[in-house]
C-alpha cells in the first residue's frame, strides 16, 4: 500500500511540473519554467520610493538562466555599465514632440510594466505578451509597447533555450524617432558581469572578414563567453523585416552585443520588430550551425 501511495504522489508531482509554466511574482518578475526549472525571468518591478530603487527598476528586461535553472547567465542592475541588463531595448536619442530622452541609460524616462496581455504555456513552450509604457519624467507616455517573448527548448550542439522577441512599439500621441549609435541603442544582450572581469567574450559572424563597424544589415552574430568553469554561447538574429541600416555592435570583451537602427514611428502608428536569441552551453558551434538556424528564423 505504501508503494501505491508513493507512486501516486510522484506521478502527481511530475504532472504538476510537466512542460512549460508561467508564474508571476507581482511587483517583481515573471518566471518562465520548464518541468519546474526556471528558464528565464522577465523583470517587471518598478519602485520609485528612492533613487536607489528607481535605478534598480527603471527598465523592463529579461534574464536568461543557466541550463540547470539555478542562476542567470545575464547581468542585472549594478556592475560595469549598470544600464546593460539581460535582453533589453532602448535608444539613447529618443525624440518626440520636440523633446529628447535617453531610453538606453534611462535619463528623463522609464520603462514601466503595466500588465500581462496574453500568456500561453504547454509542453512545447511558453508565450508571454506584456504591456510596457515608456514614460517621460513628466508622465507623458511616448511609447506603448506590446512585448511578446516566446520561449522554447533548443536542441543540438549544446543549445538549450530559444527566445523569440516580437515587439510592437506604438507612438500614441506624437511621432517618435528612435536614434542613437551602435553602442547605445537597439535590442541587445548583456551576459553576467563576471564577463567584464574575465574578458572572455568572442564573436562569430555569418562570413569571413566581416567588420561590424563598417558593414550593415548583418543577419546574425554569435558570441561565446565563460562563466565559472563553463562556456556559453548566444546567437542574436535580426529578422529580415528589421529596418534597413541595422548595425551590430559585437566587439566588446565584456560581452554586450546587439543591433540598432534609426527609424521614425509616425503619430498613432507602430513599428514591429523581431529578434531571436539562441542560448547554449559548451563550445561555440561552427558557423554553419548558426546559419541553418537563422535560415529557419528568416522564413
Amino acid at each position: 500500500m505504501k508503494t501505491t501511495v508513493t507512486s501516486i504522489f510522484f506521478l502527481t508531482t511530475s504532472l504538476l511540473h510537466a512542460g512549460f509554466e508561467i508564474k508571476e511574482a507581482a511587483g517583481k518578475h515573471i518566471d518562465i519554467l520548464n518541468e519546474g526549472k526556471v528558464m528565464a525571468r522577465v523583470m517587471t518591478a518598478h519602485d520609485t520610493a528612492s533613487a536607489e530603487s528607481r535605478h534598480d527598476t527603471y527598465k523592463v528586461y529579461s534574464h536568461v538562466f543557466d541550463e540547470s535553472g539555478k542562476a542567470p547567465i545575464t547581468k542585472g542592475a549594478g556592475g560595469q555599465f549598470t544600464h546593460h541588463r539581460g535582453i533589453f531595448l532602448g535608444w539613447s536619442k529618443t525624440r518626440f514632440d520636440g523633446r529628447q530622452v535617453d531610453s538606453w541609460h534611462m535619463k528623463g524616462c522609464e520603462q514601466v510594466y503595466q500588465k500581462i496581455l496574453r500568456q500561453q504555456a504547454d509542453d512545447d513552450g511558453a508565450s508571454l505578451t506584456i504591456l510596457i509604457h515608456w514614460v517621460a519624467s513628466d508622465g507623458t507616455v511616448f511609447i506603448e509597447e506590446d512585448r511578446t517573448q516566446v520561449f522554447r527548448l533548443a536542441k543540438g550542439e549544446g543549445a538549450y533555450l530559444q527566445v523569440d522577441v516580437h515587439t510592437v512599439l506604438k507612438a500614441p500621441d506624437a511621432e517618435v524617432e528612435l536614434n542613437g549609435d551602435p553602442e547605445h541603442a537597439g535590442c541587445q544582450f548583456r551576459p553576467s558581469n563576471e564577463v567584464s572581469k574575465n574578458k572572455t567574450a568572442k564573436y562569430l559572424f555569418h562570413g569571413d572578414a566581416v567588420n561590424p563597424k563598417k558593414q550593415k544589415d548583418l543577419p546574425w552574430v554569435a558570441s561565446s563567453f565563460n562563466l565559472g568553469d563553463k562556456s556559453y554561447f548566444v546567437q542574436h538574429s535580426s529578422h529580415p523585416s528589421i529596418p534597413k541600416g541595422n548595425t551590430y555592435s559585437a566587439y566588446r570583451d565584456y560581452g554586450r552585443f546587439g543591433a540598432y537602427f534609426v527609424k521614425k514611428i509616425p503619430k498613432r502608428d507602430s513599428l514591429q520588430l523581431r529578434y531571436r536569441f539562441l542560448v547554449g552551453v559548451g563550445e561555440m558551434p561552427e558557423r554553419s550551425y548558426f546559419a541553418e538556424r537563422y535560415k529557419t528564423f528568416a522564413k
